[in-house]
């Protein structure tokens, strides 16, 4: 079964489907471990320990590392069925029995040919040669755990195997620990069950969860999350130190028994033997229960989680310590179950919302309906762009008193978020603490345009906070239908989510609802903001399309901004290469003469300068990644920058050194092997920015950024001023190439970036 959802998954979901290959891989991999434990022979058991870690990490791999998706991990995959090969080949020479002889054979040749299957297919298709790798290797699991022998052992059978001395109180000793542990796991699995129930309590209470099918998604995800690594903890380390010190100590042990039993076993006569003896029974009892483990896989499981849940406990409870707020919290996982969801859904949403506004407003087309109108834009005037702001934390936090201090500007007109308004998930209930009260003070208009994040709930708290309400109100309930009603969204929930935004709204001052649809755009004499909604998987509906092709064609003769929800350039690398839909999208802005491209998604500044040519001159395109808004920084950018980037003129920040002077600073002695293999050796096989998390430690300094853009047509200039958490960023805090800095600037001065507002032909 596992098996035919890898190899099906890419018919389904296309290249999303990794992650779920991923996933099957490591439930292969904990499946053979648990079937490890009931193989008669040490030699068989040592092979399927080495088979199930190699599945595993294979799961992880695909699961945790999809930018090597293109290059190494097919490589990688092919490699670990040679691996798995070679030690085949190693059973097949030490084996004495010829009934596995053929058997062995079979499994070197199988091996073999898969790596070099792979090898082939990984030319034609990455995404399937990854399913079929998978779904090959877990086939690979499940012969193995058909054709290994296993067997169940009463107490006196286990205590011949232990090569005890075979004494009847002895063989009677084994028998009754044998059953009272066999009569012990009702209890031990009400206590699992208990402290499962907990955990999913304290998920509950602290994740605030909503009392709905879809708001209890998360602890449920969290709670599942906790009793994986439980398994894992106790299968791949605890479960094999105990037993490694068992092994360590069982010759002394057994000169201890051949002492008792000289003796009396049930009356040790001297106070020493009856210390040694609750000692050796203590350690037989651990015995018994390991090969109880081996011939029951339920109570393998049992055990892993009494043995695990006790730890994962601490780690929930100490978590937000440690700075590992994403991938190492398992109340965030969930954030992948939605992602999952929405990224097939977020295009079918978007229509069907915005599709129900326009019905519901007469005699406007979608660029009257989904354009705003900022205040007095009649002549010079500013605006506030910020990415990724809504984590609700210090990183976030950090920013208020600039934010409010660009936007007292008497020119300053209102504010766009750029993507990611509320993490992990977008929901409603996160709204007050990481979007109202971090901008309080803030009293221009704010319009937004939602990331992926953000789509995590169907974009109902993006909506009742940023559409207008009756849009609002028609924006959801078009949704629900699109659904077919399959969802816990009401028409009174709609009502309360209309609601809470007015009510915060009026709390907190802060302008917002102007909107009639996750895009708008605002238009000027001389200057036109397109504000692009590029959903989950960085790509845009046919309703949006044709909009935003009616918007670029009415900029024609004007300086023309656009706001994407994903970046063009991102960490030296151009994210459209691979995905045609990003790719068409960046051309329309090249056909189009677009001066500014400015996205959120990755959490960092960066700039890059595109040279290109159009009509037969040279065109300057600005791509500006704004997205250190309030998330936790993207440290790939500043620790693996390439050494050939896709852009040769390019700066970011904040730089190499500023970076890894505050992680060397803050980094814990217990965590720095990570930082280590993330500093030295790039977190090969996975990535920096993988493990960005790792290191987000919400102290000073701090790198946050958000970009001021000032219109001044009466200079016939843009400028793009760039904030971070004291002012003004300096020349000096950015790290750029050469020639990318003004000859004329000084490095204590404030970065300026100019643009011409060039005069080009307006249509006819």
């Amino acid at each position: 079964m596992l098996a035919a959802l890898a190899a099906g998954a890419p018919l389904l979901l296309g290249p999303s489907s990794l992650p779920v290959v991923g996933a099957l891989l490591m439930v292969a991999g904990l499946l053979e471990v648990l079937h490890s434990f009931r193989r008669v022979r040490q030699d068989v058991r040592r092979s399927a320990y080495a088979s199930a870690g190699l599945t595993f990490l294979m799961g992880l791999l695909v699961l945790a590392a999809p930018a090597l998706a293109g290059t190494g991990l097919p490589i990688l995959l092919a490699a670990s069925f040679l691996v798995d090969a070679l030690q085949r080949a190693v059973e097949l020479w030490r084996g004495r029995d010829r009934r596995t002889t053929l058997t062995l054979a079979l499994a070197v040749a199988g091996n073999v040919a898969m790596a070099i299957f792979l090898l082939v297919l990984w030319r034609r298709s990455t995404t399937w040669t990854i399913a079929i790798a998978g779904a090959l290797r877990i086939v690979g699991v499940g012969w193995n755990m058909v054709t290994s022998p296993v067997h169940a052992r009463d107490g006196a059978e286990m205590i011949r195997d232990f090569d005890l001395p075979d004494h009847p109180d002895l063989l009677r000793l084994g028998e009754r620990l044998a059953r009272e542990e066999a009569a012990r796991r009702p209890y031990d699995r009400h206590w699992v069950v208990a402290l499962v129930a907990i955990l999913f309590a304290i998920h509950v209470g602290r994740m605030q969860a909503e009392w709905t099918l879809i708001g209890l998604i998360a602890p449920i995800v969290a709670v599942a999350g906790d009793v994986a690594v439980a398994a894992l903890l106790a299968l791949g380390v605890m479960g094999p130190a105990r037993l490694a010190l068992r092994r360590a100590t069982w010759p002394l042990e057994r000169r201890g028994w051949a002492r008792l039993v000289a003796g009396s076993v049930e009356r040790p006569p001297r106070f020493v033997d009856r210390l040694l003896r609750l000692h050796l029974v203590r350690s037989l009892r651990l015995w018994i229960r390991f090969h109880q483990m081996r011939d029951s896989l339920p109570f393998a499981a049992e055990r892993a989680l009494q043995m695990g849940l006790p730890l994962v406990a601490v780690v929930v409870a100490t978590v937000p310590i440690w700075g590992m707020s994403w991938y190492f919290n398992s109340e965030n996982w969930a954030a992948g179950i939605y992602n999952s969801w929405a990224e097939h859904r977020t295009d079918a949403w978007r229509v069907a919302m915005t599709r129900a506004v326009l019905a519901a407003t007469p005699r406007v087309d979608s660029a009257g309906a989904f354009s705003v109108e900022p205040p007095d834009l009649g002549g010079d005037f500013g605006f506030l762009v910020i990415g990724d702001p809504g984590e609700g934390d210090a990183s976030q936090h950090i920013l208020r008193d600039q934010i409010i201090r660009a936007g007292a500007g008497a020119d300053v007109r209102f504010m766009v978020i750029s993507s990611d308004v509320i993490y992990p998930t977008g929901s409603m209930k996160d709204y007050e603490a990481n979007f109202w009260l971090p901008f309080k003070g803030f009293d221009k208009p704010v319009y937004a345009i939602p990331g992926n994040h953000d789509w995590y709930d169907a974009l109902e708290g993006f909506v009742a906070t940023f559409f207008r309400p009756e849009a609002a109100t028609v924006a959801m309930r078009a949704r629900v239908e699109a659904d077919n009603r399959l969802t816990s969204t009401t028409d009174s929930r709609i009502a309360w989510l209309v609601d809470e935004a007015a009510r915060l709204r009026r709390e907190y001052q802060v302008p917002t609802g102007f909107q009639r649809a996750p895009y708008f755009s605002i238009h000027t004499e001389r200057f036109t903001l397109l504000a692009v909604d590029t959903g989950v998987l960085r790509r845009v509906d046919a309703d949006q399309l044709a909009w935003l092709r009616a918007g670029l064609a009415r900029a024609r003769g004007k300086f023309t901004m656009v706001v994407l929800g994903h970046p063009l350039y991102a960490g030296g690398d151009y994210q459209a290469a691979g995905d045609p839909d990003f790719a068409a999208l960046h051309q329309l802005l090249r056909e189009h003469e677009v001066e500014v491209v400015m996205a959120g998604d990755t959490h960092d500044l960066e700039h890059y300068v595109e040279r290109y040519r159009a009509g037969g001159t040279e065109r300057v395109m600005h791509h500006f990644v704004n997205g250190g808004g309030g998330a936790y920084l993207s440290s790939g950018t500043s620790l693996a920058w390439p050494a050939s980037p896709a852009l040769p003129e390019w700066a970011f920040y904040p730089s190499t050194a500023a970076l890894t002077a505050k992680i060397d600073f803050h980094t814990p002695r217990w965590k720095w092997p990570f930082w280590v293999w993330t500093k030295r050796f790039g977190a090969w096989p996975f990535s920096v920015e993988w493990l960005s998390a790792a290191f987000d430690y919400n102290v000073a300094p701090f790198f946050q950024s958000f970009v001021e853009v000032r219109v001044e047509p009466s200079a016939d200039r843009v400028r793009l001023l760039p904030w971070g958490p004291h002012g003004r960023l300096r020349w000096a805090d950015l790290q750029s190439s050469p020639g990318w800095r003004p000859a004329a600037s000084r490095s204590a001065e404030p970065v300026e970036i100019v643009m011409p507002m060039r005069q080009r032909a307006a249509p006819r």
